[in-house]
């Protein structure tokens, strides 16, 4: 399986900083106009030491009216391409980009992202994942700060400082093309294998610091 290595993406080093301080922090957040239509905030959800962390774009209607990250049939979904990979919701961490539905479910604005990303940022460096799973364009672009399409880039993974990154096709999107559902299978499988052949979690430091992880505070 390839790894494509992304330069200038090195890390600033975990934070001994707990999922529920960033919650506390993130408040009852109005730091973008989102707060005026969402029903409730979707923080994220599992394992706060999850080896692999999945990434999505925003909540959707379900997730907005239930306060949790992909349930209804995108959830069930990822569930199924989870166990492909030999996993369950409890040992990944599942959160979005955006904590906040956007409206009809349109695509992120740039300044929504500029003001909701710290708090993914601060949830990755709480629970310092091996691997982070990106669901769809706006959260591998995000992460891998490319803007490259998914299709190019699936199918392999892409080494960001201490992380390995899969960026892989969407789990609604794929339930509307039956060719996309069979690749984000595939993306799946590779990363149960990737598993199975790397049991430990990574404990030593990576090489290299940079601001590609900023403080929340920054």
């Amino acid at each position: 399986m390839g790894v494509m290595h992304i330069p200038g993406h090195e890390h600033q080093g975990p934070r001994e900083v707990s999922l529920d301080e960033v919650r506390s922090v993130l408040g009852d957040c109005r730091r973008c106009p989102l707060f005026e239509t969402r029903g409730n905030i979707v923080f994220g959800t599992g394992n706060p030491r999850a080896r692999v962390l999945v990434v999505g774009e925003a909540p959707g209607k379900n997730e907005d009216e239930q306060g949790e990250p992909f349930v209804g049939r995108a959830g069930a979904n990822l569930n199924g391409v989870l166990a492909l990979a030999g996993l369950e919701r409890s040992d990944v961490y599942i959160a979005n980009v955006l904590k906040c539905r956007p409206p009809a479910n349109r695509n992120p604005k740039a300044d929504e992202v500029l003001a909701c990303s710290p708090y993914l940022r601060e949830q990755i460096r709480s629970i310092w994942p091996d691997i982070i799973v990106t669901l769809g364009n706006p959260a591998t672009h995000f992460i891998l700060k490319t803007e490259i399409g998914i299709t190019k880039l699936r199918g392999r993974f892409h080494q960001m400082g201490h992380f390995l990154v899969m960026p892989t096709l969407h789990p609604a999107a794929a339930l509307r093309n039956p060719a996309w559902q069979r690749l984000l299978e595939e993306d799946f499988k590779m990363l149960g294998e990737y598993l199975a052949e790397h049991p430990s979690r990574a404990t030593g430091e990576a090489a290299g610091h940079s601001d590609a992880l900023p403080r929340l505070e920054d």
